[in-house]
């Protein structure tokens, strides 16, 4: 309840201000009809305060743009648990942090993202000691998963590759035909989308595509059965876990991404074959001609090569954070959302690298 009083004007409080009484607290707030200044909190009438209470109290306030000025009447515990809330939920007003919080800050993410390459490094070198003992004892290799592996990561995904190739190429042929119409040239549109759809293009759009389809899907089914204890069961048996599981999604991603780089690749081409002819004039037979003479099978190449690195980036990240999660239902989903994010940015890191080495040795 709201009132003036010669201070300014009180809000005071009644009954218990608990986590039981959250719904009342937030309509009796409501009600109240909480002015914009600086409150005196009446505590003459409160039976019972927690954490929960205290900081309803103290938010509601704060989305009305009202604080608390002062307090009376309340029991010493009260005022204990309401200061100890503000406390927490306010920053000190005109106090600025020192410069060392930040470099601290910068210090301690740092540290958290070398520990995070690390690891990730880590699990790409048993991953390669798995495949290298699996050369040693082909026996051992996990057919029907690495089947099953391809037929999803590969098969199933073609549809979605082919059609978001097949739009881009008809987008981008629109659009570097608009720019090159006005000067001529509107054929150099087909080397445009050629060699760009080949060497960059496709890899990143089809990596990005199977980052977040194959790579989450690697770290719910890895982090899933380690919450279910399975891959505990697995060591049980005697039975390697990166055997059984990392090896044939590493190897089925690995030769699966350059599959769907060459159906992207064509997709492109075609999408930009099809918007080539009713926008600027150019006949099938002519843009095929013209990409059979312009794309050099070495743009293919380095379009191909950048896939396979691609997918191993993404199933090994995939799959360590899948094998590391907590055994809890959340870590599962936050460190899915985790994998779709790094696998990303590895891609994007990984093809910038690329471009600089490639320009210096000139392919």
């Amino acid at each position: 309840m709201i009132e003036p009083d010669a201070q300014g004007t009180s809000l005071l409080l009644h009954g218990r201000w608990t986590l039981a009484s959250l719904w009342d607290i937030d309509a009796a707030l409501r009600a109240a009809h909480v002015p914009a200044a600086h409150l005196t909190i009446d505590g003459a009438g409160l039976e019972a305060v927690d954490t929960a209470g205290a900081l309803a109290l103290v938010q509601g306030l704060a989305l009305r743009g009202a604080d608390i000025g002062r307090t009376v009447n309340l029991q010493a515990h009260h005022a204990h648990i309401i200061d100890a809330v503000r406390g927490q939920n306010e920053a000190p007003a005109g106090v600025a942090l020192p410069a060392r919080y930040w470099v601290g800050r910068l210090g301690f993410a740092g540290a958290q993202l070398a520990r995070l390459v690390r690891s990730d490094l880590d699990f790409a070198g048993r991953c390669m000691a798995a495949i290298a003992e699996l050369a040693v004892h082909p026996g051992r290799a996990r057919w029907k998963e690495f089947a099953a592996q391809l037929e999803h990561i590969c098969i199933e995904a073609l549809p979605v590759v082919a059609l978001v190739a097949f739009l881009i190429g008809t987008v981008l042929a629109y659009l570097f035909g608009l720019q090159a119409e006005k000067y001529g040239a509107s054929i150099f549109v087909v080397d445009a989308v050629a060699i760009g759809s080949a060497r960059e293009l496709a890899p990143i759009l089809v990596a990005v595509i199977v980052a977040g389809r194959s790579g989450a899907a690697f770290t719910a089914q890895l982090g899933s059965m380690r919450l279910t204890e399975e891959i505990d069961a697995l060591r049980t048996l005697a039975l390697s876990p990166m055997q059984v599981l990392v090896v044939p999604r590493l190897l089925a991603l690995v030769v699966s991404l350059p599959l769907l780089v060459f159906v992207g690749d064509l997709a492109a081409i075609g999408g930009a074959m099809a918007a080539s002819a009713p926008l600027l004039d150019i006949p099938p037979q002519l843009f095929i001609e013209r990409v059979h003479s312009q794309l050099a099978l070495q743009h293919v190449a380095v379009g191909l090569g950048k896939a396979v690195v691609f997918g191993a980036a993404i199933a090994v990240i995939g799959c360590r954070a899948g094998m590391n999660v907590e055994r809890d239902a959340r870590s599962i989903g936050v460190a899915t959302t985790s994998t779709v994010v790094r696998c990303i940015v590895a891609v994007i890191l990984l093809d910038a690298l690329f471009a600089v080495w490639l320009q210096s040795v000139g392919l």
